[in-house]
């Protein structure tokens, strides 16, 4: 299941320069950074678990870091699905082989974030794409909200589109008639857009490597200092 997601998660939270790479650099040294709280320790076989973490995870941020350089936009090199599955097993083997898989699924918040969010597309409860992306604004040279037709709707699907617009996580577009028509696919990359309004690809990049360091700081509360609540 970890190996699974991992792989999945990186792959669904895409489509623009870097961000691939960028979510992963940050989950990598979120992970080498609780690895390093455990070498040096009096716990013989944590701290050999957490070097061995270590012997993958560093090479993998060098070539992370060196990858980025030319996957940052506007990119040289794209990375596709390759790169994606490689991270993600990356993380899944240094999880399960390094006997912290559950630590591991709290450094990866913003991507379950994302797949629960995405459900209602992922599952055909609302129409969904073959690509859902931020669109391109040519004239401003920002990054807007994809929309997707959601006139044939279920009657879960309607629930779903109002609860989401009410609470401000997507944005419906209704015609004349006050009827919905349009609403924002279902993606963290949307959603940023829709909260924070559109920018420029380079700092919506930021932006999801600002949100993943978030994660990584609520993933090392939640573990250090509420883990009797959640282990």
């Amino acid at each position: 299941m970890i190996a699974i997601f991992c792989t999945n998660s990186i792959n669904i939270l895409a489509g623009i320069n870097g961000v691939e790479v960028g979510q992963s650099l940050v989950i990598a040294l979120s992970i080498a950074a609780n690895d390093a709280l455990y070498v040096n320790g009096t716990d013989l076989p944590a701290a050999e678990a957490h070097l061995f973490s270590l012997y993958f995870l560093l090479p993998f941020i060098a070539v992370s870091i060196a990858l980025l350089r030319y996957n940052w936009y506007p990119a040289r090199v794209f990375v596709g699905d390759t790169y994606c599955y490689f991270a993600g097993m990356t993380f899944a083997v240094v999880g399960i082989l390094g006997h912290f898989s559950k630590t591991m699924m709290l450094f990866f918040l913003p991507q379950i974030f994302n797949f629960v969010y995405s459900s209602p597309q992922l599952f055909r409860l609302v129409p969904c794409p073959r690509h859902r992306m931020p669109r391109f604004n040519p004239h401003t040279n920002c990054l807007e909200p994809s929309y997707s037709d959601i006139r044939t709707l279920s009657r879960l699907g309607q629930w779903l589109t109002i609860a989401l617009d009410r609470l401000g996580l997507a944005d419906a577009r209704c015609d004349k008639n006050g009827r919905s028509v349009e609403m924002s696919n279902l993606t963290l990359l949307n959603l940023l857009l829709v909260r924070l309004g559109p920018c420029h690809e380079r700092t919506l990049t930021l932006r999801v490597m600002a949100v993943q360091a978030l994660g990584t700081a609520i993933a090392f509360v939640i573990r250090y200092q509420l883990v009797h609540f959640f282990y």
